[in-house]
């Protein structure tokens, strides 16, 4: 399975659902590709925003590897699900796959009790917001990985 996170610019919540599921994929000795992208390019090539670094890692993700990119039409193609960090990036998600196959759908509707809810953008806040967007985001990574374990999304 091969999965794409995306939010706006790639520098705060996909990179930190990239990060979260890998670590979890990888405690669960599972392989499958994971990745992030951002709907705007303005921050391509870019480390992942220095709040989002710091708070990962007091919690032992590293996302200083990681660089912005722009979401392509090719992803769609790429990835068998792309996952939306809000409403907004869904509904724009939505218009552009026309033409891939991989199936687009909301991160947190896989977090048990959080389905329909938005991943809130932090970045023009502070810390703490940071903190509440990781407990989101490994709550969503857990029920993503129960649903690749039960055998859901094959």
């Amino acid at each position: 399975m091969r999965i794409l996170f995306v939010c706006t610019g790639n520098i705060c919540r996909s990179p930190t659902a990239e990060a979260v599921m890998r670590a979890r994929l990888a405690a669960a000795g599972l392989d499958h590709e994971v990745d992030g992208a951002g709907l705007q390019g303005f921050h391509a090539g870019e480390p992942p925003h220095p709040p989002a670094i710091r708070a990962a890692a007091s919690r032992g993700y590293d996302l200083r590897p990681l660089r912005a990119r722009k979401l392509e039409r090719a992803d769609f193609r790429r990835f068998d699900l792309l996952l939306a960090m809000d409403h907004g990036h869904l509904a724009r998600m939505r218009r552009l796959s026309a033409a891939g196959s991989g199936r687009v759908g909301l991160f947190l509707d896989f977090a048990p009790g959080l389905e329909g809810q938005d991943v809130p953008d932090p970045y023009y806040g502070d810390s703490a917001g940071f903190e509440h967007v990781l407990d989101l985001i490994e709550a969503g990574c857990d029920g993503l990985l129960t649903a690749l374990r039960d055998g859901r999304l094959g």
